[in-house]
């Protein structure tokens, strides 16, 4: 079978109107594409310039701006206040890390996938805790009749509400927090009708999850996604400690919130060289607790081991690219900072909260502990784009209520069709707005990185994207590439 499809090229790719030498004026660029980025062959490949679809628009673009591998895409989509990434495999398997409170993830994903008019299924819903700006968003998708899920993944912490006394014991000094749902039994057995708990029942009963199960540092790895894999997958958290029966319990953090919270999953992918670090809703207690556990240092919070718990907690921590902990909130430590090192931070975070987040305090101390000269700090609301923003709602609201009207009272198909056609391209105008604008980008094959946002109002077809480039250097080891220097 011959294959009709090619990548993008690195770091990025332009699709040109034609090729050159077919009149005296110079090709115009149509569509700018990022590494990675799904190209179909329209026409035969011989000559240097290939006829091509992409980012739907047709066009020609030179053979050496395509290749054929696919490499590991990650999106910080821009759901406001929380947390929502998609991981794309080089495999073309597709993991989906928290989704928000709102439909901004649900949106974005049906944008992607045509609208999910046809079966797709997920290989992983990865729900790092229980708290609604990280899981409310699922609900649509575990709703939707032609998405599926293998898995389900979820901390343990099921049934625990801020309303609630959460079922807690002390052992000598220590407490914790008890009652840990691990299986799908666990699950059944719970009685308990929170949104979460009726959430993650539900999509288990509509027969499209085919497991729901809890995911921590004892799996030491993602199924599927060990070591011996092309693309690792380490889970650093959250950390069981068992009682003398064998029962989970998790750590006692001063609060059921800052507990949830410190118990969030953390992963940390690992594909050839280059790692990422997606760090949940850490807090301060958490993360000594963390850095001590996977360091093996009983007191990490003691100044005098804390050269040494960086050190050897880097073994487990330090990353290349690190989804900053609790949307940029005040309550972290360096010395966690210190242990990622990373080059590159997201944050995710929205403008309708009532924290200020990203913190100023918080932006200083990850470019001060941060390993380059240049620290990148990407935010998912400062890249958000005004044009596509919807500047004024009332007037969607108003052309969306008469377009709906115009399909109700259509006289004849013609008529009704020529309606439902309008009405859906409006919707598709807010889905795209969520899909393309905010969005933070990471393109890597394991070697080199982009990390990329839209350009708000770019001045030529061929320079549509922010593109920060990190490059391996001859020890192997990443550094970002500015233009300035």
């Amino acid at each position: 079978m011959v294959e009709t499809y090619r990548f993008a090229g690195f770091p990025s790719a332009v699709v040109y109107d034609r090729p050159p030498g077919n009149g005296s004026d110079k090709p115009k660029p149509i569509q700018h594409l990022l590494w990675g980025d799904w190209i179909n062959l329209t026409g035969p490949e011989g000559g240097d310039w290939v006829k091509v679809h992409a980012r739907n628009a047709d066009g020609y673009m030179h053979k050496d701006s395509f290749v054929r591998d696919r490499i590991l895409e990650i999106i910080f989509v821009d759901i406001g206040q929380g947390d929502g990434c998609l991981i794309v495999t080089p495999d073309d398997k597709h993991i989906i890390v928290d989704a928000g409170q709102s439909d901004n993830m649900f949106r974005f994903l049906n944008w992607r996938f045509g609208q999910f008019k046809k079966e797709f299924t997920f290989q992983s819903a990865i729900i790092s805790h229980p708290d609604a700006d990280h899981y409310a968003g699922f609900k649509q998708l575990f709703e939707q009749p032609n998405v599926k899920f293998q898995t389900i993944f979820h901390n343990g912490i099921v049934g625990a509400e801020e309303d609630t006394k959460p079922d807690s014991k002390k052992t000598g000094n220590v407490k914790y927090l008890s009652g840990i749902v691990a299986d799908r039994i666990g699950l059944a057995d719970l009685d308990s009708e929170t949104g979460y708990a009726k959430m993650l029942k539900n999509a288990l009963a509509s027969g499209r999850v085919n497991d729901i199960r809890m995911l921590s540092a004892a799996d030491k790895y993602l199924p599927g996604y060990e070591p011996d894999q092309r693309m690792s997958i380490q889970v650093l958290g959250p950390v069981p400690e068992p009682d003398a029966d064998g029962n989970l319990r998790l750590r006692w953090f001063g609060n059921l919130g800052k507990t949830k919270n410190g118990h969030s999953i953390i992963l940390r992918l690992k594909f050839n060289k280059v790692s990422v670090l997606l760090g949940g809703d850490l807090n301060t207690l958490s993360e000594y607790f963390l850095l001590g556990h996977h360091a093996g240092i009983p007191d990490p919070e003691n100044r005098e081991n804390e050269s040494r718990l960086i050190e050897l907690s880097r073994t487990s921590f330090e990353s290349d690219i690190a989804k900053s902990c609790h949307h940029g909130s005040r309550d972290f430590t360096d010395v966690f900072l210190r242990a990622v090192n990373p080059i590159a931070t997201v944050i995710s975070s929205g403008d309708n909260e009532a924290y200020s987040h990203p913190r100023s305090d918080t932006l200083g101390a990850v470019g001060r502990f941060s390993r380059c000269n240049r620290p990148l700090i990407f935010s998912t609301e400062l890249a958000r784009s005004a044009k596509e923003n919807i500047k004024n709602p009332q007037l969607l609201r108003g052309k969306l209520t008469e377009e709906h009207e115009k399909i109700a009272k259509a006289k004849d198909e013609a008529a009704k069709q020529k309606a439902e056609d309008e009405f859906n391209k409006l919707v598709r105008t807010i889905e795209r707005s969520i899909a393309v604008y905010g969005a933070i980008n990471l393109r890597t094959d394991g070697t080199n990185v982009i990390l990329a946002q839209k350009i708000e109002a770019p001045r030529r077809k061929d320079n549509e994207w922010d593109i920060y480039v990190l490059e391996c250097q001859p020890d192997g080891r990443l550094q970002f590439v500015s233009k300035s220097e």
